[in-house]
């Protein structure tokens, strides 16, 4: 009877702490249009970069279950990495930074987890033709390549846009017969499939020399292309933490607190590193396409912050489409719903839940560059992206990726209409009160886990 009593008190409670929200928002509203309109568009703008945060701490979260702290730590290297790949082009050229000894480390990262993936993926297919020691070798040689290649990339940041003219060429390639490939099977799937082959090689070889060509000749990609360059960083390194690190933890505690505690120190151990590297003073991030505003219904509305609302809707397609239409996809769902039972009805666990935290690090990645973006990066950034992000997860239905998009966006909202009438400085005070309150009346969130 008490414990009903509760519940009823809470939903009331809860639903008038609402209205009494909603009807403020609507007075202010009348009171001045154009500032409510440059609120809500600030709101997306800023909700979207919690979005993609919590679509891959849900991610996580929902497939293995335990707190990675580490996915900060991914968020502020995604900044980090584009100011370190473009700190020459920064405040004027004045300020530049290279670290040699930096950039053999995430050179040994890529060699660690290109070998590893590597040989899980050709191992099993080349088992009767090779022995054990030859498939090594041939991993070791492809993983000494990749890191050799990273080490060029990183040494030489001004010259990005050539240093990675191959790759884009070879991905464009590889992408046109990925296409052409899927859409044979679908269209045509009774037919031979050389003609096919040739056809696609032809045109992606072609289209790969052509677009590595474009952007050899464009140094203004170099900003782009270190996006991508400081994602794959993220995803490496979270990878190797998995893979080297996480598995046997798991393996020994069997305790979430553990693995909480054990990520707990590699972000601060991150932090302090960047902090020791690129100083605790604010560095501001080279401007980008969009930077102008547009005036709109009384607003001042930017193209980039645009683009980053964009980015955060493509982001939940991708996912939910890799989550729901994919192999892989039911593989990380069943791990969500049993890892064990997942064992035993053949699924590889490790190799798919190292990719997931591979993925889950890019989209932490592309989070902290966007928000880099539009505010200075710090080290500490990584920290607060992830509590804004856990806290739109929360609002949102923890472990559910329409709730992770939902949340985002409802938080960013609930922050700037909630310091209409106060200081900036306010908006972490309100993003927690809220926090609080739906731990308190709507613990499940608005779109709970089915």
């Amino acid at each position: 009877m008490l414990l009903r009593y509760r519940d009823n008190y809470g939903t009331v409670l809860a639903v008038v702490l609402t209205v009494l929200a909603a009807l403020y928002v609507i007075w202010k509203i009348t009171q001045s249009p154009d500032q409510a309109t440059q609120f809500a568009f600030n709101g997306l703008a800023v909700g979207a970069v919690y979005a993609l945060i919590a679509m891959g701490f849900t991610l996580v979260y929902s497939t293995v279950w335990f707190f990675d702290l580490y996915y900060g730590a991914a968020s502020a290297l995604g900044a980090y990495g584009v100011f370190y790949l473009r700190s020459h082009d920064t405040l004027g050229g004045r300020y530049e930074v290279n670290e040699p000894v930096l950039n053999l480390v995430f050179a040994a990262v890529t060699v660690g987890v290109v070998v590893w993936a590597f040989h899980t993926a050709f191992e099993p297919r080349l088992r009767g033709r090779l022995n054990p020691t030859a498939i090594w070798v041939i991993a070791g040689l492809v993983g000494a390549a990749a890191g050799i290649y990273m080490w060029f990339v990183l040494s030489y940041p001004a010259d990005i846009h050539v240093t990675l003219a191959p790759a884009v060429g070879v991905i464009v390639a590889l992408l046109v017969v990925w296409v052409l490939h899927a859409a044979y099977r679908q269209l045509l799937p009774r037919t031979s499939f050389v003609p096919v082959l040739v056809i696609g090689a032809v045109a992606g070889i072609a289209l790969g020399v052509y677009c590595g060509l474009l952007v050899s000749d464009a140094p203004g990609s170099g900003l782009y292309l270190s996006w991508g360059v400081s994602c794959l960083l993220a995803g490496l390194v979270s990878l190797a933490l998995y893979r080297g690190l996480y598995v046997h933890m798991r393996e020994q505690a069997r305790s979430p607190l553990i693995m909480l505690v054990a990520t707990l120190g590699i972000l601060l151990a991150i932090t302090a590193f960047t902090t020791i590297i690129f100083q605790s003073a604010p560095r501001p991030l080279p401007d980008t396409f969009g930077s102008a505003p547009w005036k709109i219904a009384g607003a001042n509305i930017k193209g980039f912050n645009v683009f980053t609302v964009a980015v955060a809707v493509a982001g939940f397609v991708i996912l939910f489409l890799l989550l729901r239409m994919t192999a892989f996809g039911k593989a990380v769902r069943a791990i969500g719903d049993d890892e064990e039972v997942s064992k035993v009805v053949g699924i590889n666990t490790t190799v798919i839940i190292a990719v997931v935290f591979f993925i889950g690090a890019i989209y932490a990645a592309m989070g902290g560059i966007l928000s880099g973006h539009d505010t200075a990066i710090q080290p500490r950034m990584g920290l607060l992206l992830l509590l804004k992000g856990w806290i739109a997860s929360v609002v949102g239905g923890i472990g559910n990726l329409y709730g992770a998009i939902v949340g985002g966006f409802a938080l960013g909202l609930v922050e700037q209409f909630g310091i209409w009438d106060l200081a900036g400085e306010w908006k972490d005070a309100i993003s927690f009160v809220l926090l609080i309150l739906f731990l308190s009346f709507w613990p499940n969130g608005l779109l709970p886990r089915k």
